[in-house]
């Protein structure tokens, strides 16, 4: 029996690996296992950053980062990716890997944790929704939207 724990800078490489599963599944564009590693070794290093593995090897990971933010007196978690193997899903992985993270937010007394999700994966918006996460403001019920804009 496998279980989820926090990983450390040395699995760097391993997260990176699910990370390009992960966008090559989905086709889309990646940096290289080796560059994302690489920051990955930094990020991991660092107090605003964190991973949980589920397995050995993994089978899934879920990439969390942290900030400060006015509305709240605890950080607020930005859930990046949550990742499992297609051979490995629906067994369970992805809702331990929730789990794991939610023990962490109520360790570290985190606010919030946000997760962006495509419209058409209709798949990972059932999931989240399951998880009692809300794709609607809790205080007037509309939905919520996601935009951004990259800088290069």
């Amino acid at each position: 029996m496998t279980s989820t724990r926090i990983a450390s800078p040395s699995d760097a490489s391993e997260i990176a690996e699910l990370l390009v599963a992960f966008n090559t599944e989905f086709e889309v564009p990646t940096p290289a296992a080796a560059v994302l590693a690489d920051r990955l070794s930094t990020l991991l290093h660092s107090e605003d950053t964190f991973a949980i593995l589920e397995g050995g090897p993994a089978r899934g990971v879920a990439l969390v980062t942290l900030r400060r933010n006015v509305w709240y007196s605890g950080r607020v978690a930005l859930l990046d990716e949550l990742y499992v193997k297609p051979e490995d899903r629906n067994h369970g992985i992805g809702s331990k890997l929730i789990q794991h993270l939610f023990s962490v937010a109520k360790e570290r007394s985190l606010a919030l944790i946000e997760i962006n999700v495509d419209e058409g994966d209709i798949d990972a918006q059932r999931f989240y929704s399951r998880h009692h996460f809300s794709a609607a403001d809790p205080d007037t019920h509309e939905r919520a939207f996601y935009y951004y804009r990259e800088f290069e």
